[in-house]
């Protein structure tokens, strides 16, 4: 039974075939077998260039962090140094013009002594000038000798003017002087008055909105306003006028005047208007203001 299993079985007795089959299958698939082993022995060399290429740039790399780290602190110094030395020459530079400075402030000091010296020296020059001035006060004197005479001239005038105390004339004179610059004086303030006088002064005036009412919707509102306008005072000026509705048919009068402070008082105006009893029933003042 297994002979004959066997017989009718073919796979493992054909097993090259499916493994040529399947040898080609992956042929075709994949490339021959020495083509994909040459692939791969390329791929690897690619793969060891890229590492040793890898390599080589990091120790360029460290090499280069190296040197600049070196030569970092170098290049510092070297700054420092250029600085330092730029410092000390323009060090002895500022040396330089401050030892000139000192050599002109020296040459200056030296100068003003020799001035002042010079002038001590020359101090006992001006005697002279007393000498020359001594001569003028000579003249002086002279001067003053012809001028005895008119003096005593003076003197007997003076004795005779007071001799003449009585008379006093020059004294009159101031008199009559003052009383007339009084005068004028007195004139002028009197003119000044008057002008003042005339002078129109600031009148206070006022506005004053009345409102007048009838006794009923029956009264008369145009014999009542030509009453309340017959109304007539000094300093007194009726203005507009007009009917407003109370109510029920009613109506009151508001009319306007203007009145002067001082010459019409609201109470004496209320008293003439209210006088009119046929007509009128009460007066109230709306509206008051300063003009």
């Amino acid at each position: 039974m297994a002979v004959d299993y066997f017989m009718h079985e073919k796979i493992w007795f054909e097993k090259y075939k499916y493994d040529d089959a399947e040898r080609r299958y992956y042929e075709q698939m994949n490339g021959p077998v020495g083509s994909s082993s040459r692939q791969q022995e390329n791929g690897a060399s690619t793969i060891l260039r890229d590492i040793a290429r890898a390599r080589e740039n990091i120790q360029k790399s460290l090499a280069g962090s190296a040197s600049t780290t070196s030569s970092g602190p170098a290049g510092d110094q070297n700054e420092l140094l250029s600085r330092i030395s730029h410092l000390e020459v323009e060090n002895q530079n500022l040396r330089s013009v401050v030892a000139d400075l000192q050599m002109a402030i020296f040459k200056l000091e030296s100068r003003l002594n020799a001035l002042e010296k010079s002038s001590t020296s020359h101090q006992p020059s001006p005697v002279p000038p007393t000498q020359k001035v001594e001569p003028f006060s000579v003249p002086s004197k002279k001067v003053e000798l012809p001028s005895a005479s008119p003096a005593k001239k003076v003197e007997p005038a003076a004795a005779e003017e007071d001799d003449d105390d009585d008379i006093d004339l020059f004294g009159s004179d101031d008199e009559e002087e003052d009383q007339e610059a009084a005068k004028v004086r007195e004139e002028r303030l009197r003119q000044y008055a008057e002008k003042k006088a005339k002078k129109p002064g600031l009148i206070a005036k006022s506005s004053i909105l009345l409102d007048v009412k009838p006794w009923d919707d029956e009264t008369d509102m145009a014999k009542m306003e030509e009453c309340v306008r017959s109304v007539h005072m000094d300093g007194l000026v009726w203005g507009a006028s007009k009917l407003v509705p109370v109510g029920y048919g009613i109506k009151k009068l508001q009319i306007q005047c203007v009145v002067e402070d001082d010459k019409v008082g609201t109470d004496i105006l209320e008293e003439e208007i209210t006088k009119f009893e046929d007509y009128v029933q009460s007066v109230d003042i709306a509206a008051f203001n300063k003009i």
